[in-house]
């Protein structure tokens, strides 16, 4: 009887409420997670949506249905309402509304109807409310403008953003979708473009409204459908060997199985992923997601960001904080600088952790030591409750271009290990020295302005990023990250095997034919071969991998294959960083590279086959000889078209590209003869 009373209690203080100058903020308060009832449901949505003294702005219609796509809309208005089993006379009623209010709409504000856009389920649970047509269009068009995001189409926005959330909370589920190649949108479409409204019963759809629209928050949207997609987890992973098609079906569907009493504990779930969550992306995407910005500059960064990107403000105000230290819900950064020693000496965070990036391809061996390290003062750092200790990984580079190439092996290195939480800072420790300003010396620790490349950048050069161990830092994570690059040891993380390149350009190989004179493509040209040659000619030439089409077989047999004249082992390094264990194979007219299959010792997918003519130049750089790229094209005059590369980190480099060196030379010789 006592939860009857209590219930009564809320619903009058909302109806008080109603009757004075509520708001969306009180409304929550009053409601605290419970569904709206029935009768107050159309009043406070309107106050939610800010819409209560909008006006009937359907007086600018004209009434006349003349789209260019007006039959579409209309059929599909017919075939929808015809859905719903209402009677005659109320069908008509809700066919005109339908068709009037989206004609309206789409006049008013200049955009084309496009079948299966998501607008017809956003009205039916409107339609529901029984309001008068003027009041139903206001919602809608609130509705659309606060929180439909922009650019719900394949490949849109919205989805490499949410990818990106679901990279940060379950990388494993991540990893396996983006194996199977199966992209948000092709499942989350109709979420994000109806606000579920598409997948769900009616009572869902109003008591998920209900919820979200107290929120007031227009990002709520990602978690809700983060949720859905991570409780479906051990379903989704126990469908590896199920076709793509099937595994796309069963995450469309998810929302359908939702009844109206989960949906309190669902809401629950997202603000909780919400508040664990870095908050960078709402103040950069707000305006080009729910706005009238047409930033390509933020658009083009999050689809090609490697992981969550977090601003420089962001994390000095979360390194600042001293609030809620003890608090499992919020986001607290354990801050990795991996910039090379001598740029960390010259100025860092306080609570930064140094680990050198350049140990990960000059001294591999150190550099798992180091991780083990990082890992180990993040546990203890965590358990001192220290201001420097946090869940969240946040690495940070130097912000120039050419050297975070490296930064971001390293955050794969992480990220190919299903690491959770992990982001990167945008622009570096430049950004941080930008935002500190004229208080940069007494923000950052051993800020040294001559030594500083943000001081002075004229002292930026290669030759500048040799090893030094930071063995002044007198904090704690300084000492052990300065330790760290001292030890050496076997340690060796096995990289699972994914593959991810959703920035990879459709760039088509293309291998130089008889047609384009091999005997001469290399007279009055750059040799073959060149060290610290720029890679900017093959930038985003990476093609994406068609898992389909990978053939698997026995690395022994074809180690033994006659034509084979030396196999090197090496890691093939991806556009985004990310390495795989792989043999690369020489013969006398093809390079093949074999990847190794996780969890199948011996056997190899063949990721790689080129003819050894297709070959115009083959790069290194001075800092890293061992990281070395072939690049395929042909000559065009006096100069080069690269059309594609391939990338791999060999610790014998020297001795496979003065073999492949030869073989060219070889096959050039036999043609001019």
């Amino acid at each position: 009887m006592a939860v009857e009373v209590d219930d009564k209690t809320w619903v009058i203080d909302l109806e008080t409420a109603l009757l004075e100058d509520c708001t969306a903020a009180s409304i929550y308060s009053i409601c605290k997670g419970k569904s709206v009832p029935d009768f107050l449901r159309a009043e406070v949505w309107q106050i939610c949506l800010q819409v209560q003294e909008k006006g009937n702005q359907l007086v600018l219609f004209n009434e006349i249905f003349d789209l260019p796509e007006q039959n579409i809309l209309r059929e599909d208005c017919q075939q929808f309402v015809a859905n719903l089993g209402n009677e005659d006379e109320d069908k008509v009623s809700v066919i005109s509304d339908l068709e009037s209010i989206l004609t309206f709409y789409c006049k008013s504000k200049s955009l084309k109807y496009e079948k299966g856009n998501g607008w017809i389920e956003i009205l039916l649970p409107l339609i529901a409310l029984k309001l008068p047509r003027s009041e139903t269009y206001n919602l809608f068009e609130a509705i659309k403008n606060c929180y439909i995001p922009r650019c719900c189409k394949k490949n849109g926005t919205p989805f490499h953003l949410f990818r990106l959330l679901l990279l940060y909370h379950d990388p494993e589920l991540c990893s396996f979708l983006d194996t199977k190649r199966i992209s948000p949108d092709l499942y989350c479409l109709s979420w994000f473009q109806s606000l579920f409204a598409a997948t769900c019963t009616l009572p869902v759809v109003q008591a998920m409204w209900d919820l979200y629209f107290q929120q007031a928050d227009s990002f709520f949207l990602f978690f809700l459908a983060l949720v859905m997609v991570v409780n479906a987890r051990e379903q989704i992973l126990s469908m590896k060997n199920e076709n793509k098609q099937n595994i796309v079906d069963t995450l469309s569907s998810m929302p359908c199985a939702l009844e109206a009493n989960d949906v309190t504990d669902f809401c629950s779930l997202a603000q909780y992923y919400a508040l664990k969550t870095p908050g960078s992306f709402r103040k950069d995407l707000l305006k080009v997601l729910y706005g009238d910005s047409d930033d390509l500059t933020e658009t083009s960064s999050i689809s090609q960001a490697l992981c969550l990107p977090v601003s420089a403000e962001e994390l000095v105000e979360n390194a600042e904080s001293t609030q809620n230290l003890d608090s499992i819900e919020c986001v607290r950064f354990f801050l990795v600088d991996c910039r090379p020693a001598e740029q960390y000496n010259a100025g860092h965070l306080p609570t930064a952790f140094h680990l050198d990036c350049n140990l990960m391809l000059q001294e591999p061996a150190a550099f798992s030591t180091a991780v083990q390290g990082l890992l180990s003062a993040q546990r203890q750092a965590l358990a001192a409750r220290s201001a420097a200790g946090g869940e969240h990984l946040c690495f940070l580079g130097s912000g120039r271009v050419e050297e975070d190439q490296y930064t971001h092996m390293v955050v794969a290195s992480f990220l190919q290990k299903h690491t959770h939480y992990v982001s990167m800072l945008t622009g570096g420790y430049q950004a941080i020295h930008e935002n500190f300003g004229e208080d940069v010396g007494n923000s950052l620790d051993e800020h040294n302005a001559q030594s500083c490349l943000v001081c002075t950048p004229d002292n930026a050069s290669e030759d500048s990023e040799t090893f030094r161990p930071n063995a002044s830092s007198s904090d704690l994570l300084g000492k052990i990250s300065a330790a760290m690059k001292l030890k050496s040891a076997e340690v060796k993380g096995k990289l699972f095997d994914y593959i991810v390149n959703p920035t990879g350009s459709n760039a088509v190989e293309r291998h130089v034919s008889s047609a384009d004179k091999l005997g001469k493509r290399y007279r009055n040209m750059a040799p073959v071969f060149s060290i610290d040659e720029e890679d900017g000619d093959a930038a985003g030439l990476e093609r994406p991998e068609e898992e389909e089409e990978q053939e698997t077989v026995a690395i022994s047999t074809w180690l033994s294959k006659p034509d084979v004249i030396k196999a090197f082992k090496c890691h093939e390094v991806k556009v985004n960083g990310y390495m795989y264990e792989s043999h690369l194979l020489v013969t006398d007219s093809h390079i093949y590279v074999l990847r190794d299959i996780p969890g199948r010792k011996g056997f190899a997918h063949i990721v790689v086959r080129r003819l050894l003519s297709a070959i115009v130049k083959i790069t290194s750089k001075k800092k890293h000889p061992e990281l070395i790229t072939f690049k395929y094209g042909a000559p065009e005059g006096d100069s080069l078209v690269i059309s594609d590369m391939d990338r791999f980190l060999i610790p014998n480099a020297s001795e496979a590209t003065k073999l492949v060196s030869q073989q060219i030379m070889k096959q050039l010789k036999v043609k001019d003869g």
